[in-house]
């Protein structure tokens, strides 16, 4: 994979034609799909699951999924999501009992574990489970809706994060969901994150490979 990923969340998307924005967005540059999952109870909001990524598989949509689980208890839903092959499968510290048996339940069903951080969840909730990390999650928004504006105190934890990822000396991403847009994604990119979640940034706008586009020239500049 490369340096940066721009992974769009389909909670933005037009869920009467999804097969069809996933390819638009694929096409306009995309490199991760990105597939939030709310439960109504861990968050105030209810999406989809695990019988909705599986009809796009059935579909012939092959791309890397990004699997973002908002969802307690979690475990019982990790079996179903990783007998379709995500990428990257992310959970929550509060959404488990035992976040380190979960991690490891994620990676021998053969995806890449994510921890995802909520505003007031804190970095240090990663110390002793970094070894079974592959992706984290920075919240830059409360989960639970599409469309909010991003929480600068964010870019803090970004860098926070970032230096715990550099002193583990294990290659994990760093992950941005919440306010992402052409206008910001330089400053996250320069705090330290390398993946970056856009929805309605995205699927707001009329032409999605021109708003990629413009990211990619924002995070291009930063490698010289």
């Amino acid at each position: 994979m490369s340096k940066y990923l721009i992974a769009p969340s389909i909670l933005s998307a037009d869920f009467s034609r999804l097969g069809e924005e996933i390819g638009a967005v694929v096409a306009a540059g995309a490199d991760l799909i990105h597939f939030d999952v709310m439960d109504n109870h861990y968050v105030p909001n209810l999406t989809i699951g695990p019988l909705v990524m599986k009809s796009l598989r059935q579909a012939g949509i092959d791309v890397p999924i990004d699997v973002h689980l908002m969802a307690t208890p979690v475990d019982s839903l990790l079996e179903e999501f990783l007998g379709l092959k995500p990428e990257f499968l992310t959970i929550h510290p509060e959404s488990t009992q035992h976040l380190h048996r979960s991690l490891a339940l994620i990676r021998e069903g053969g995806a890449k574990a994510g921890v995802a951080l909520n505003p007031e969840t804190p970095p240090e909730t990663l110390r002793y489970v970094m070894e079974l990390v592959d992706l984290v999650l920075v919240m830059s928004v409360n989960p639970g809706f599409g469309g909010q504006q991003f929480i600068e105190e964010s870019i803090t934890k970004v860098r926070d994060t970032r230096a715990m990822i550099d002193a583990s000396g294990r290659h994990i991403r760093l992950e941005v969901d919440g306010g992402i847009k052409a206008d910001n994604i330089a400053r996250v990119a320069e705090a330290g994150a390398d993946t970056f979640v856009a929805g309605s940034a995205v699927f707001g706008a009329k032409d999605y490979g021109a708003v990629i586009e413009a990211m990619r020239r924002e995070l291009s500049a930063l490698e010289g």
